[in-house]
């Protein structure tokens, strides 16, 4: 099995994209993933494509930003994001998709532009699971997942954690398919009341940190199996998925060091 390690570019947006590409790699990572904004011109894409291949890196752009409760103004500006990214030579796109309020058929209406587009493009896409994102919940997406077969996903299990506030120990089986059709990882640790612990290095986050290990063992395990390469971005956030401290806004953990050690905690179990 293969490893890839990304990190995102979520929380370091104060350093230009040539400092943060230049940290990224001297920190041993394969590669970024960066949201891009519906509103984003390709001049811009252009010339951040220019320094991944600069500084020799891979790329994991990420959709998140089609917020339109009306539907078919959300399919449209979902549509055009795709447009927008086509050009561009991403390894994979992490998509989050959709909305938790829409219905069934409409989130799917969304997840057919990104099949279309992989048969277009031959890039493949990934729905994330997200909160407030049609796979916002361990039962919901079982259920997608059930009904699409061609449905493949970034499993970020910690949102799961937190809507359902446990460790998913009743809901197996929704656990279980979401293994078998995650193609990526965020590696962050979620746990009851969040989406994300403070710190995972630390004595008191180790039954958060236990359960998502056990869980990523096993897709870890399902890659050695199918010679396939495993991609993980540790994504640990900023504020306010970093708690701070009152008064002094100073974050209780470094979110850089806390991504960089989930990477060589992660690269070491799984190498």
């Amino acid at each position: 099995m293969k490893l890839q390690f990304f990190v995102p570019k979520w929380g370091s947006e104060h350093l230009s994209w040539d400092e943060f590409l230049l940290k990224a790699k001297n920190a041993g990572y394969d590669g970024i993933e960066f949201g891009v904004p519906n509103e984003t011109i390709p001049a811009e894409l252009d010339a951040i494509w220019e320094l991944i291949d600069k500084h020799q890196m891979l790329a994991i752009p990420q959709h998140y930003g089609t917020y339109d409760a009306d539907f078919n103004l959300h399919f449209d500006r979902f549509s055009a994001w795709f447009e927008l990214i086509k050009p561009y030579p991403a390894l994979k796109i992490d998509s989050q998709t959709g909305k938790d309020f829409f219905t069934f058929e409409q989130n799917k209406k969304l997840i057919d532009v990104t099949l279309k587009h992989t048969q277009d493009y031959g890039i493949k896409i990934y729905h994330e699971t997200h909160r407030n994102k049609a796979l916002f919940a361990a039962h919901i997406s079982k259920d997608y997942l059930q009904r699409i077969p061609g449905l493949q996903i970034t499993l970020d299990i910690s949102h799961w954690v937190n809507v359902a506030e446990s460790y998913l120990e009743d809901q197996p089986e929704a656990v279980d398919i979401a293994i078998q059709r995650a193609q990526h990882v965020h590696a962050r640790v979620g746990y009851p009341e969040g989406p994300q612990v403070p710190d995972p290095r630390v004595a008191e986050w180790q039954d958060a940190l236990g359960h998502h290990l056990k869980w990523w063992d096993r897709i870890a395990e399902r890659f050695k199996n199918n010679d396939e390469v495993l991609t993980i971005t540790p994504e640990f956030g900023p504020y306010p998925y970093m708690v701070h401290l009152p008064v002094s806004n100073t974050p209780i953990s470094d979110q850089w060091e806390v991504n960089r050690y989930m990477k060589d905690l992660l690269r070491e179990r799984y190498a």
